[in-house]
């Protein structure tokens, strides 16, 4: 099951992360009943979690919050079932970040979706091989979904 909690005044196509995040999941054989909740909070909300949670100043743009421990499935197993945890995005900052990048703010929030359910399955990007992988993986999936996606359209 996969909740999205916009608490923000933004209007964010909730159906568009919700299926991004099946998918991603999918990919990475995460159990079908394993739970998700995307969280979407305003700055004020997000630099309270980044000052907290990281020590670091002021507003980012994506968080995750791991429950189970979760990690994806091998082969042709998926994981167990489970609260995979919490993706908390920002998408004011997440606007900012797409209009730099010259792409729109669900594209920005589907990319940070993706980057937070890597977070929550274990990935990182501390070290320089890590980061390879990891963004090499965040890459893959997110062009495979927006590839689909424009199928189903």
């Amino acid at each position: 099951m996969i909740d999205v909690l916009n608490e923000t005044e933004m209007d964010v196509e909730g159906t568009e992360l919700v299926a991004c995040a099946r998918y991603v999941m999918a990919r990475m054989n995460v159990h079908p009943q394993a739970e998700l909740c995307i969280r979407l909070v305003d700055e004020a909300a997000m630099t309270t979690l980044h000052e907290l949670w990281m020590d670091l100043p002021g507003p980012t743009d994506v968080m995750s919050f791991p429950m189970d421990e979760l990690r994806p499935g091998r082969g042709d197993e998926v994981s167990d079932p489970g609260m995979l945890g919490d993706v908390v995005l920002c998408p004011s900052v997440a606007a900012r970040q797409a209009r730099e990048g010259g792409h729109s703010t669900i594209d920005e929030l589907l990319l940070l979706t993706t980057h937070g359910i890597l977070h929550l399955l274990g990935f990182d990007h501390a070290e320089p091989a890590e980061e390879k992988e990891m963004f090499e993986l965040q890459r893959q999936l997110l062009l495979t979904f927006l590839a689909e996606r424009g199928r189903r359209h």
